[in-house]
């Protein structure tokens, strides 16, 4: 009889295009089998019962700031990647910037890379970055295994990453379309978001719909249809991250139909908060481009029953406490949600209880996709020779997050004391429990 290293009994198999009963079997960190309709004849060295409970592709987090090495008092990759599993994310891309130095040459990527090794329990990949310093330097970080190439087109906050201007830009795209690489792109157009916040302190509007105000969607849209043309003229793959509106997305999804290799991201912050939760939460709840009003949230769960999106990631994007406080200037305080332990969460409740979204376009969403646009061919589903990185999920389990649930370097978020359906009960990478009975497993 084959012994395999685990095996996973009586489970709920949930994949983007089916949900069946099933065995699981893992043997050096790969499925080597999945039994539909009938039990396993096989023994292994560790069983779980998931019976009641649904096996889920881990999740695969393309937009993460865990911002090692450097700035490891805002969150480190031990940190960041105990939270990740404790959400049943098996994969994440460390995005270039908020890691001091940042990861834009081969010797701050190796930096990084050595860290993610001793630290992270979770799957690191990291994005490289263009910057106008650093075209000439593209060639080797794309050797050296970066998933593909983060810009900003409006200030990015952090003085040693500077947004690219339209020569940068351009620049860099053909060089990274040489390389059959990709750039992720933060997309809104300096020119309007710094002349209506100008404005806007000038006359002492400093209020949190004045903050979201002179970031508005047209800035999101301006700098979208401008590195789009540049995308056409270069032929340079583009994705677009965190679109906070589907009037952004319709924009991309015109592109595409006239042939753009172009894709895009939006976050679980933009479909489950909105400025009322901003001016309720103050900076916890701060980001850019900001949150929208309630009728754009639920334009955006339109937008995603319709196929209009490709990814959901969190841009997880953490600051100490002392950072993250407003008293009545809300162009004042550190932006960026600490959010990556609650996609699925945000996902399950808001989505598939809340608006019938099914659970295979979940899964489709936050790590079939991810896997397939990315070039990761053994994640994303669950099949014979695929990695075995698998969430398992108790999809009646409900509970309000608490400041104590989360293992972030800092515990706080916007989403602690909200009340989530479905809860992430064991989390596999490679095989290997990482996350079980409410705790991350050290590495």
């Amino acid at each position: 009889m084959v012994n395999y290293d685990l095996i996973i009994k009586n489970g709920t198999i949930v994949t983007a295009d089916s949900i069946v009963q099933g065995d699981i079997a893992v043997k050096d960190g790969k499925i080597k089998e999945v039994s539909i309709g009938k039990p396993l004849e096989a023994t292994a060295d560790k069983e779980i019962n998931a019976e009641g409970l649904h096996i889920l592709p881990g999740l695969i987090d393309t937009h993460v700031h865990f911002n090692e090495p450097g700035r490891t008092e805002w969150e480190g990759l031990e940190t960041g990647s105990k939270s990740l599993a404790a959400g049943g994310v098996t994969t994440f891309f460390d995005m270039p910037l908020n890691s001091t130095p940042p990861t834009i040459n081969k010797a701050n990527l190796e930096l990084k890379s050595s860290a993610a090794d001793k630290k992270s329990i979770v799957n690191p990949r990291f994005w490289g970055g263009l910057v106008p310093e650093n075209i000439d330097d593209l060639k080797e970080l794309h050797e050296n295994g970066v998933i593909g190439f983060k810009a900003f087109m409006s200030p990015s906050g952090i003085a040693d990453f500077n947004n690219v201007d339209d020569e940068t830009i351009y620049k860099g795209m053909k060089e990274i379309a040489s390389l059959g690489s990709l750039l992720a792109v933060h997309a809104e157009s300096t020119v309007i978001t710094d002349q209506l916040a100008k404005e806007k302190q000038s006359q002492g509007k400093t209020t949190a719909r004045d903050f979201v105000e002179s970031r508005p969607i047209i800035s999101e849209i301006e700098a979208v249809r401008r590195v789009i043309s540049y995308a056409e003229a270069t032929g340079c793959k583009l994705h677009i991250v965190h679109a906070s509106s589907r009037k952004v997305v319709q924009v991309i999804n015109e592109a595409k139909q006239r042939g753009v290799d172009v894709t895009v991201e939006t976050c679980p912050h933009y479909l489950s908060l909105t400025v009322k939760d901003l001016e309720e939460k103050g900076a916890l709840a701060k980001c850019a481009p900001p949150l929208r009003d309630e009728e754009e949230v639920e334009d955006l769960w339109v937008a995603i029953a319709n196929g209009e999106i490709n990814v959901i990631a969190s841009d997880h994007s953490p600051a100490p406490a002392s950072m993250k406080k407003i008293t009545d200037n809300y162009f004042e305080g550190w932006g960026g949600i600490s959010g990556a332990q609650s996609t699925l969460n945000i996902m399950l409740t808001e989505g598939h209880f809340k608006r019938n979204l099914p659970l295979e376009k979940i899964v489709e969403l936050t790590a079939t996709n991810p896997a397939k646009l990315f070039g990761l061919s053994t994640k994303g589903t669950i099949a014979e020779g695929y990695d075995a990185d698998l969430a398992i999920v108790n999809l009646n389990e409900s509970f309000e997050l608490k400041n104590e649930d989360l293992f972030y370097r800092h515990q706080h978020s916007p989403y602690v004391g909200m009340t989530f359906k479905g809860k992430v009960k064991t989390t596999i990478v490679g095989g290997k429990v990482v996350f079980e009975n409410g705790k991350p497993i050290q590495k």
